[in-house]
């Protein structure tokens, strides 16, 4: 310390400021220790500086811990730099061989779906009802596993791919997949109930999947009904903003409830109502990466609502 900084300290002591720093220290001995030093000023009854009531203590060996931690901090970012590394080259692999089995399953279905067609075309004069059955079915499964390769790439694209955060017009998606169910079939007696100005911030494209799944099950699941209603809209409650879809459809047994968002899980067979279990997965897994959370209450062939928040 240099004599400019002793003047300087003095003069604190006068002012009564108190003193508190940390440095280290070499014993006798040789050993070298870290320690806290404190003083604090003493004035006489006149106000007059007289001294310093000074402690030392020994702090070497939370130095050390400090020290230990903040290797082992060092050491956990590497390890997780790493994994993070190896997750993402085996996501690729993974992407990479998903594609190239979706790819070489698909050859042979379109075989089976083709030729199976062409017997029903050119042969159907020589098939009995039984035999013209079995074709529908083999073409029906094709289809179906054609459609779960779809929705597993699918799956896969919406939980590893870049999101665009912004201002997302929840109200105008919805409307557009509405009336874009209606078009799949405008004989059905559905009237959509869509609350205006309801607003999010996230994935445009992603929260129109959400969107798309959710209000499709609504379509799907009252298209047993002679007439039906399907609503969308958002309600403040105490954890934030919560949107909801409702439907007065088939609705569900709620102690199967823990089953919806699992992938291939479905509570209906595929006879009564077509799918292949990976919507609600889907949603589940992209408001996750929103942040949210998914949820739903319903009651057998009185309707299910379906939640979800985002953060």
């Amino acid at each position: 310390m240099d004599l400019a900084d002793q003047q300087a300290k003095f003069e604190n002591r006068r002012k009564g400021i108190a003193e508190s720093y940390e440095r280290r220290f070499r014993r006798k001995s040789g050993e070298n220790i870290w320690a806290q030093v404190s003083a604090t000023p003493v004035f006489n009854k006149d106000g007059i500086y007289e001294g310093s009531f000074g402690m030392v203590t020994d702090t070497t060996e939370r130095k050390l811990a400090e020290g230990e931690i903040r290797k082992l901090n060092q050491d956990l970012e590497k390890r997780v730099d790493q994994r993070t590394a190896q997750l993402e080259t085996a996501n690729r692999e993974l992407e990479a061989f998903a594609y190239s089995v979706s790819h070489d399953l698909r050859a042979p279905l379109r075989g089976i779906d083709g030729f199976s067609q062409l017997l029903l075309e050119q042969h159907n004069d020589q098939l009995d009802d039984k035999a013209k059955g079995y074709l529908g079915r083999v073409r029906g499964g094709a289809q179906r596993m054609a459609q779960l390769i779809d929705d597993l790439l699918n799956l896969s694209r919406v939980s590893r791919s870049e999101m665009t955060i912004q201002r997302v017009d929840l109200s105008q998606v919805a409307r557009k997949v509405a009336e874009e169910l209606q078009a799949t079939n405008p004989r059905r007696d559905v009237r959509f109930e869509i609350q205006g100005g309801v607003e999010a911030v996230g994935d445009g494209r992603l929260l129109r999947i959400v969107l798309e799944n959710l209000l499709g099950n609504a379509w799907k699941y009252t298209s047993k009904h002679l007439s039906a209603r399907i609503e969308f809209g958002m309600r403040n409650q105490s954890e934030g903003r919560v949107f909801f879809v409702r439907d007065d459809g088939a609705g569900f047994d709620m102690q199967y409830v823990h089953k919806l968002f699992g992938a291939f899980q479905r509570l209906h067979t595929s006879t009564d109502f077509p799918g292949t279990g990976i919507g609600l997965a889907t949603v589940q897994r992209i408001i996750n990466r929103h942040g949210g959370n998914v949820w739903a209450e319903g009651r057998e062939e009185q309707g299910a609502t379906f939640y979800f928040s985002i953060s």
